[in-house]
């Protein structure tokens, strides 16, 4: 038996009585079992755990002085990534009536953020506020942590609202919260608040702007992040530098990516696989590939990302015979495991370069079971490349991916699209009543563009904006002149 599986048995049974009879004597020789509690203590912070059965034995129900052994246990598990080992030495802790303190909470709130373990938490916040460390700076600031983590962001919100006291770290964990929950407009209105409450930010906080700069595509607040970088005199190192590429790329704007790319005086393997795939991304399939093997030349040992990252360059680019062979050379050159994700883009590439059946055979010969997304990329190559559909491709993927996702809008629109195509007009009359009758409604589409230091939204079907009319009118008279000069619009 495993020390943590014995420790986790031990401490299970009430911590009364081993859960194992011992025919021999349980305490080892005296020479290497330590006596004096700070001795115990300074072994357990090294990350010595052998003997945390006899050490809470023999110390674990002082209270005061020797309740920091308690908390030296929590730490050192959370450290080793056991959380779950380290909530059952809290609630033995709690059993024995130690009185936790301010150094007990913070890293428990950690493990529980780590296993997204609401429950526990929220009984665990209970717990602090019944001692009266709720309003601890370090508990709070965790106790965000925690509450990001496991999708209530609300209630993170709630914990910053009612703090006294607010660090940076505190500013940085609530920002943080809100990056991770996709709400990054409330993200930087809470920077700003940062700002004008004269907390200066650190390299964090701005690394965390700009990934909330880089999801909501805005260029002109990502540069003026850029600027503050400058301004502050924070040095571009790897995490900061690899943000910077990532929010260039991602707002559109490559040339700046590679730019601050170049000029970085250290990367690390996250640094080249976000320039690698920001290049994917824009499509310069073969600057990806260059830029991969240039990778290798200089000693990087590529991640699942970096892999990622180039076989999607290598479906944009239609370098299938490049794509399988860098497939290849992930799994068996640096023995990388190929996930649904990797799977997906080989299915992509052979669709988009049109074959069709190699992506199907593909699909069926994995290991993994093929997800929604894979039968989905077939059934969308099928129908954009119009296949000579002997082997019943299109309705073998059609059927799959309908049984998957039965209610998922977009599959529906595809199938009633394709049906429409063919002039099925009885089976696209079904889906239609199909989705009417189940309540199911097509997602607008949405697009947007960044004019000045605003960013307008246009949805589909929706003409919020007062100036319609005018863009409208240019559509029109743009559309008028492709038909004068014998051009056709699609739209």
């Amino acid at each position: 038996m495993s020390i943590v599986a014995s420790f986790s048995a031990f401490l299970l049974d009430g911590m009364v009585r081993f859960p194992i009879p011992l025919t021999h004597p349980i305490s080892p020789p005296k020479s290497t079992f330590p006596n004096d509690p700070d001795i115990a203590l300074e072994n357990i912070t090294n990350g010595n755990l052998r003997n945390t059965r006899l050490i809470l034995e023999r110390f674990g129900g002082s209270v005061g002085k020797f309740s920091s052994i308690w908390n030296a246990l929590i730490r050192s598990f959370i450290a080793r990534d056991l959380p779950r080992e380290a909530l059952l030495i809290f609630r033995a802790m709690r059993r024995r009536d130690v009185v936790p303190n301010n150094f007990t909470y913070p890293f428990l709130f950690k493990g529980c953020a780590a296993m997204g373990d609401l429950k526990d938490g929220l009984q665990i916040h209970g717990d602090a506020i019944k001692n009266g460390l709720d309003s601890n700076v370090y508990v709070q600031n965790t106790l965000m942590l925690f509450y990001g983590s496991c999708g209530q962001i609300a209630s993170a919100h709630h914990v910053f609202d009612g703090m006294s006291l607010r660090t940076v770290v505190s500013w940085n964990t609530v920002i943080s919260s809100c990056v991770d929950n996709s709400e990054f407009v409330g993200a930087v209105e809470i920077f700003v608040k940062m700002r004008d409450c004269g907390c200066e930010p650190d390299e964090t906080t701005v690394v965390l702007l700009l990934s909330a700069c880089a999801e909501l595509g805005s260029l002109n607040l990502g540069k003026w992040s850029h600027g503050q970088v400058l301004e502050k005199g924070l040095m571009v190192n790897c995490h900061l530098g690899t943000a910077l590429v990532d929010m260039y790329a991602k707002c559109g704007s490559l040339k700046y990516a590679r730019l601050v790319f170049d000029r970085m005086c250290e990367r690390n393997v996250l640094t080249w696989t976000a320039m690698i795939s920001a290049l994917a991304q824009h499509g310069f399939a073969m600057e990806a590939l260059d830029l991969f093997f240039k990778m290798k030349a200089e000693n990087f040992v590529p991640n699942d990302i970096t892999f990622l990252g180039v076989l999607c360059a290598c479906g944009h680019g239609g370098l299938v015979k490049e794509g399988y062979r860098v497939f290849h050379e992930m799994k068996h050159a640096y023995g990388i495991k190929p996930t649904i994700a990797h799977c997906g883009a080989m299915v992509d590439m052979l669709g988009r370069a049109g074959l069709v059946k190699e992506a199907y055979s593909f699909i069926m010969n994995m290991a993994a079971k093929p997800d929604a997304v894979m039968w989905r990329t077939l059934l969308s190559a099928c129908n954009i490349h119009n296949v000579d559909d002997e082997y019943g491709l299109e309705a073998k993927a059609r059927m799959v991916l309908l049984g998957l996702e039965p209610k998922r809008t977009g599959n529906l629109v595809l199938v009633s699209n394709m049906y429409a195509e063919d002039g099925m007009w009885e089976d696209v009359e079904i889906l239609r009543a199909y989705m009417g009758n189940s309540g199911l409604k097509k997602v607008a589409g949405e697009s947007s563009i960044e004019i000045g230091r605003s960013v307008y939204k246009f949805t589909s079907g929706y003409d919020h904006c007062a100036e319609y009319e005018g863009v409208y009118s240019l559509l029109n008279g743009l559309s008028s002149h492709m038909k004068m000069i014998g051009l056709e619009s699609n739209t």
